[in-house]
């Protein structure tokens, strides 16, 4: 109940910005708007299910590679494998350029690179904890 209350209270936020303790900066809402580029191979919240890519539900902080059921490319297998996790920075890094960061790596799009947009739609995954609320 408490959870589903705190999504509520967050998602209700204008605009939505993620905590500082959480160590993300950015616009969540705007973030939201960003991650329309993602929709097509990636799903967030409640339900949702690995499509090309994987599901981003808790994402940030994550292990690299480690979402349940997607097969990943070997590049982003072997960085899981090293211990690397999905910080906010390694995330704006892959998310920069994903072939330059991992080369080999499946995804196709070609990148964000506006630092803002990068921020923001991190800020935005950062909503999304691992259950997807």
């Amino acid at each position: 109940m408490y959870r589903i209350l705190t999504a509520t209270l967050l998602l209700a936020a204008a605009p939505l910005t993620v905590a500082a303790e959480s160590h993300v900066s950015g616009d969540a809402e705007a973030g939201a708007k960003v991650f329309r580029k993602c929709q097509a191979c990636h799903a967030v919240g409640e339900g949702a299910e690995n499509k090309v890519g994987p599901v981003l539900n808790g994402i940030v902080d994550r292990p690299i590679a480690s979402a349940e059921g997607f097969n990943y490319s070997s590049a982003l297998a072997d960085l899981g494998a090293e211990g690397k996790t999905w910080t906010p920075e390694e995330l704006a890094a892959f998310l920069e350029k994903p072939r330059d960061y991992a080369s080999g790596t499946k995804m196709s799009f070609a990148g964000l690179r506006k630092e803002e947009e990068r921020a923001n739609v991190i800020a935005y995954l950062a909503t999304f904890s691992g259950e997807g609320s």
